[in-house]
């Protein structure tokens, strides 16, 4: 056998090798088990906080077809909203962990009456509420308080500012 026949051989063998050792590399299992316990956290949030969920293309088609609606990110101002959000969104803080009764010193100093005034006086408009990421639950407190409120046309967008960015979309800053 030539050289170069060897070189070849040897090539095509350790290519086969680095592909077959991503595949066993992986814990398929492992990482489906993650997926159904992060799946699972996110329904019944969205049972507990009785409101719906909306897809990254299908806010974009919303915002591209110029829906009326009210945008909350749920993000701190100046680590999150300042440097990137949707566009057209505005800024509301709620806290990670589940805020059952209204506590100000999670919202920033703001009030259930500056929820509603951001929100707007009709509670059948349109409202979609983001974070971060799906496993980020400020979105969730938004969402549950905003039903909680009275507004009946509430939807939460679990992938947030990750998977509007993962897409490609365009965000905005504060200038």
């Amino acid at each position: 056998m030539s050289i170069l026949r060897k070189l070849v051989a040897a090539t095509a063998v350790a290519v086969l090798c680095f592909a077959l050792a991503g595949c066993f590399g992986t814990d398929k299992f492992g990482k489906e088990v993650e997926k159904e316990t992060g799946a699972v956290k996110l329904v019944r949030e969205v049972q507990r906080g009785n409101y719906d969920v909306i897809t990254t293309a299908e806010l974009k088609g919303l915002i591209d077809n110029k829906t009326d609606m009210v945008i909350v990110d749920t993000m701190p101002y100046e680590a999150s909203y300042k440097k990137e959000h949707v566009p057209g969104a505005v800024q509301f803080l709620f806290p990670i962990p589940d805020m059952d009764t209204w506590d100000t010193s999670k919202t920033d100093g703001k009030t259930q009456e500056d929820y509603i005034k951001l929100l707007g006086p009709d509670k059948d408009k349109l409202i979609i509420v983001y974070c971060g990421f799906v496993k980020c639950t400020r979105s969730h407190n938004g969402a549950a308080w905003a039903k909680k409120l009275g507004y009946t046309n509430v939807k939460r967008y679990p992938g947030g500012i990750f998977a509007w960015k993962g897409a490609k979309y365009p965000a905005e800053a504060v200038k």
